[in-house]
This record gives C-alpha cells, sequence and structure tokens, in this order.
C-alpha cells in the first residue's frame, strides 16, 4: 500500500469513526461476502489496463506505417487521404491518454486532470 492508498484507508476508518484495524476488518468482510463484485471489479480493472496497452501496441505499428508513408511521399508517391488517417490516429492517442489518466484518477480516487 502507498502513502496515498494508506492516507485514504486512514481517513475512511476515522470518517467510520472506527480504528483501522476495525474498518479493514469490516472491507475485507464485506468484500468476501459478495465474491463475485470484488472479483468482477479487478477484472475489470485488468482488462482496462490490458486494452489500453494492446491500444499503446497498435498506436506503435501505426508509427511504423507512418514511418513507411513518410519513406514513399520522400520518393515523389502521392497520399491523398494522409491529413485524414494523422487527424484519426491523433485523435486515437489522445482518447487513450485521457483514458489512461482517468483510470489512474479512479485508482487513485480522484477526478481525472
Amino acid at each position: 500500500m502507498n502513502d496515498a492508498e494508506f492516507e485514504r484507508f486512514t481517513h475512511a476508518a476515522t470518517h467510520c469513526e472506527m480504528s483501522n484495524a476495525a474498518f479493514l476488518a469490516y472491507a475485507v468482510d464485506k468484500a468476501a461476502r459478495d465474491l463475485t463484485r470484488t472479483a468482477a471489479e479487478i477484472a475489470t480493472e485488468r482488462e482496462v489496463i490490458n486494452e489500453l496497452f494492446a491500444a499503446r501496441r497498435h498506436l506503435g505499428r501505426i508509427h511504423g506505417l507512418f514511418n513507411q508513408v513518410a519513406k514513399a511521399l520522400n520518393s515523389g508517391a502521392d497520399a491523398p487521404h494522409l491529413a485524414a488517417a494523422a487527424q484519426a490516429v491523433s485523435n486515437a492517442a489522445r482518447r487513450m491518454e485521457d483514458a489512461a489518466d482517468a483510470l489512474l484518477a479512479h485508482r487513485d480516487g480522484g477526478a481525472p486532470a
């Protein structure tokens, strides 16, 4: 548990007028009583992280394809849809960054930056 997580945990325990140990025992018991939800929340976060990593790999491949386009353009080829393709990739990269920021903010218990 990092410092921010411990501070959030301690604040929650204090807010509930419980000791850290009592709050932890309560939280563990609550999670154990609803394993389907607990597992689903953990699995969902993992799935989101896996999708972000997959998107990053795809953007890396697209980077390679844009290098090939640049090489072709330098050889005199025409690329009439290059601007639209570049804008689509830029939009996808921005959405991926926003999703990563939202995931990190959610994990840290705050709003996206």
